[in-house]
């Protein structure tokens, strides 16, 4: 191995120190010896990887995958005009939205509240299970496919906040009466699990099977 191929697989592991997950910091095993294993810039706990990262991706990986089903099923708004209920699916609306000829404002939901969510958790999944079952094919294409995870999940709201507008023009103007339905509940628990499960997965796992990194915790 030439020097360049040394300098590129020079790891924190490797010269014995550890990078602090909040601010980037390294910190030298003989600092912490001294000082404790805190970050000396932000006083966050150090740890080599992210504790329990896998047992706890998994969990909200399938409370994610179970909830968004009903976010899809049950109705998400339901409109009372004139003592008439109507109420309205995810799906439903965008089909809705599709027949009154509002395509843009229903590729917008389509995309924010069906794709995102199922793409980001087939992406996790696809990872978590690239990291159990020890992988190493393409390491730099499942951690660029995770920074991405990471950049849309903050588009999923984009309905529920749509959601809320209507509901407060609708109520402003006295027309009918909007609730927000189970459907919009399980789906911003689906939104919030899946950035959760975004947060505790550890990138840094996946070059572990290259000889990249290490197992510590």
């Amino acid at each position: 191995m030439n020097g360049a191929q040394q300098q590129a697989r020079l790891t924190a592991a490797s010269i014995e120190a550890v990078s602090c997950h909040i601010c980037n910091l390294l910190v030298s095993d003989s600092y912490r010896r001294r000082h404790g294993n805190i970050c000396p810039r932000c006083g966050t706990a150090l740890h080599r990887r992210k504790p329990d990262s896998m047992s706890r991706t998994w969990a909200l990986l399938i409370a994610a995958a179970i909830l968004y089903v009903p976010a899809n099923v049950y109705p998400i708004l339901t409109v009372v005009s004139f003592g008439q209920p109507t109420t309205s699916t995810i799906i439903g609306g965008v089909i809705e939205l599709a027949a009154g000829g509002q395509w843009v404002i229903a590729a917008v939901v389509f995309i924010a509240s069906v794709f995102v969510p199922i793409f980001k958790i087939l992406a996790l999944l696809f990872l978590a299970l690239s990291v159990q079952l020890k992988w190493q094919a393409r390491p730099r294409a499942r951690t660029l496919l995770y920074r991405f995870t990471e950049f849309i999940g903050r588009w999923s709201m984009i309905d529920i906040f749509m959601i809320s507008i209507l509901i407060a023009l609708v109520k402003l103007q006295a027309l009918a009466t909007v609730t927000a339905g189970p459907g919009a509940i399980a789906f911003a628990a689906v939104v919030i699990i899946t950035m959760f499960a975004a947060m505790t997965f550890d990138p840094r796992l996946i070059w572990d099977t290259e000889g990249m990194g290490d197992d510590g915790g």
